[in-house]
């Protein structure tokens, strides 16, 4: 067979395959929402939860942005620090075998079992009960390895020219990193973020056994909703409890309800992010 004509018959079959995962996907995230479009109202989006039929899923969605920033917060200055360690200093050696092994370990390791450490360590050990904070170290743990090795790959793919061009003209390498390295690589980085936060809003294991399932009724104008160190029930946590234990007597209407506004949580924050991220790479850069 001709060369030219195996080719466009693997590029048609690979455009079947692609095409078929997009529908998939689409017809997954098209059946949550349709089952859940009945709760998109006020009064469930920032309603109260309730034992009685209508709660809603305001301190649920507040606690889940709220684990996202804090988390974020610790996860990428910590990412973002080593994957430029590992790509510009880090030297051949049994000390980057070791941190390398490291990273693979912890990259591969269950959510149950990061659950499990962080509540004998930042839950019992440290005495701060279930909490945000101990649910953002339980994220950090399984996030980190990811986000450190997005963050170093993205710098190894800037153009070593670049690099040598702006030590050339008398720039240190710290200077080097950060005005020209960095925001290079700001897409790559990026991704790794992205996929940080949704491993944040979707994540449930982890944090039964260091954020707790409670959703004490607090309010935001008295600071006591900010307090890192109070149990917080996030929206995917309060899926998995709906689901499991059906508190309420319409506990599947608002896990279908819950889990749309979770969904759409996820495609709000890419679009969002990615956005964002390609403004500041322009910038940076002075491209439009």
């Amino acid at each position: 067979m001709d060369p030219k004509k195996k080719d466009k018959i693997a590029t048609f079959i690979l455009y079947i395959i692609s095409g078929f995962i997009v529908m998939l996907l689409v017809a997954f995230i098209g059946y949550i929402i349709y089952n859940g479009r009945n709760c998109f109202n006020i009064n469930f989006l920032f309603g109260k939860p309730s034992l009685d039929v209508g709660g809603g899923i305001g301190l649920h969605l507040f606690n889940s942005f709220y684990m996202l920033v804090i988390s974020l917060l610790i996860t990428v200055p910590l990412g973002i620090g080593a994957g430029i360690y590992l790509a510009e200093y880090a030297k051949k050696g049994v000390l980057l075998n070791v941190i390398r092994l490291c990273i693979e370990t912890m990259a591969s390791l269950p959510s149950i079992v990061v659950g499990l450490f962080s509540l004998l360590v930042f839950v019992n050990m440290i005495g701060g009960g279930y909490s945000i904070f101990a649910g953002a170290m339980a994220i950090t743990i399984l996030n980190l390895p990811a986000m450190t090795r997005v963050s170093e790959n993205a710098i190894k793919e800037v153009a070593k020219k670049v690099k040598e061009a702006s030590l050339g003209l008398g720039a240190t390498q710290w200077q080097t990193i950060k005005q020209v390295i960095l925001p290079s690589a700001i897409p790559q980085i990026l991704t790794g973020i992205i996929l940080a936060s949704g491993r944040i809003l979707g994540e449930a294991a982890a944090l039964l056994y260091t954020a707790g399932m409670s959703a004490p009724n607090v309010r935001i104008s008295n600071g006591t909703a900010f307090d890192i160190f109070r149990p917080a029930e996030t929206l995917a946590v309060y899926i998995w409890q709906l689901n499991s234990e059906g508190m309420v007597p319409d506990a599947g209407e608002i896990a279908n309800g819950a889990s749309a506004v979770l969904i759409i949580m996820v495609l709000l924050f890419n679009i969002l992010a990615r956005v964002v991220g390609k403004k500041i790479y322009q910038s940076y850069t002075g491209t439009k």
